[in-house]
């Protein structure tokens, strides 16, 4: 059974998948990603893979006869795909060079594109989520693609905090955030030439980092080729700092956020930009999501983010003379 299923006190739309509980657990000698499987070609840098249990699909079944008047169902459509960083599966961003990132970047401007080609798709969600602490189960290199039918929540909240920002003050929420973080100074982790990472003023995670675009950018696909370049290396460097935190791979999930598509309003105030929710706030304990944060919304951070920040910039500068 695979449907949406509409929460009427939040307005959002709720992936219901019971086939998803079947997913085999992988044999400890074997994976589907690496070359010699029989599942993915003997020879490759990155590759989309499709997604062999997806929530979604564009040819869903028709959703159970249990609508109210309360209670709504709609058609499970959409996309999801697998993204394949590397052969290695022992890889992980930092091991990969720039110019195999700058492929992975390509893959997920193409995927992009391809994906919103399809009008009944409304947002395009490139994610990672990387080690058990957040539930992964496949060490192989990866990431994912979804392809939703609708603008999901959080997304929703922030098109409208930055279209109600631009028309009060006529210009880009995340990019006066930028010039507010750079004002600062303390909460920024490094620059380059078209990015700032940061840890943000708000944020809810002790190492929750952001990667901002310095120009004014909704979609991947607009970068050009210098700025595809620059996005690789940030990500490397990104990745290769919260690694450095602790001295050992650092659990994440990773949520690329850009405008709507096929949309009336797709987002020209909109700002491209990569939120990192890595679940440690320790060597070895976990911010758990707990009830406040579960079922309020109501975050709560254990620690001061310019504290974080200049423990963060201090991994950074070991990461980069390893």
């Amino acid at each position: 059974m695979a449907e949406l299923r509409y929460h009427p006190l939040t307005k959002d739309w709720i992936m219901i998948n019971s086939s998803r509980q079947g997913r085999p657990q992988m044999p400890k000698d074997w994976c589907p990603f690496c070359p010699g499987s029989g599942k993915v070609p003997d020879d490759y840098d990155v590759i989309m893979y499709p997604n062999d249990w997806p929530a979604l699909s564009q040819n869903p079944p028709t959703p159970d006869d249990v609508e109210t008047e309360i209670y709504k169902t709609r058609e499970a459509y959409g996309r999801c795909e697998v993204i394949l960083y590397s052969p290695d599966h022992t890889a992980t961003i930092p091991d990969l060079s720039v110019p195999h990132i700058r492929k992975l970047v390509d893959l997920w401007a193409d995927r992009f594109a391809a994906i919103s080609a399809d009008p009944k798709i409304k947002y395009v969600f490139i994610f990672e989520n990387r080690g058990k602490e957040v539930g992964t189960t496949m060490p192989h290199p990866h990431g994912q693609i979804y392809g939703y039918s609708w603008l999901p929540k959080k997304l929703a909240l922030e098109m409208a905090s930055s279209r109600e920002y631009h028309d009060e003050k006529g210009g880009c929420l995340i990019c006066d955030m930028l010039r507010d973080e750079r004002a600062d100074g303390r909460r920024i982790i490094f620059e380059n030439e078209h990015f700032t990472v940061f840890l943000p003023f708000f944020t809810e995670y002790p190492y929750g980092v952001y990667i901002a675009a310095k120009s004014h950018k909704q979609y991947i696909t607009q970068f050009n080729d210098e700025e595809r370049d620059c996005l690789a290396a940030t990500l490397k460097d990104t990745v290769g700092t919260l690694d450095t935190i602790f001295g050992f791979p650092f659990p994440y999930m990773m949520c690329m956020h850009q405008s709507p598509v096929n949309s009336e309003d797709n987002g020209e105030h909109y700002h491209f930009h990569i939120e990192f929710f890595p679940p440690l706030r320790g060597e070895k304990s976990i911010k758990f999501n707990a009830s406040s944060e579960t079922g309020a919304w109501a975050h709560c951070n254990p620690s001061c983010p310019e504290d974080k920040a200049e423990e963060i910039r201090q991994a950074y500068a070991k990461y980069k003379n390893l």
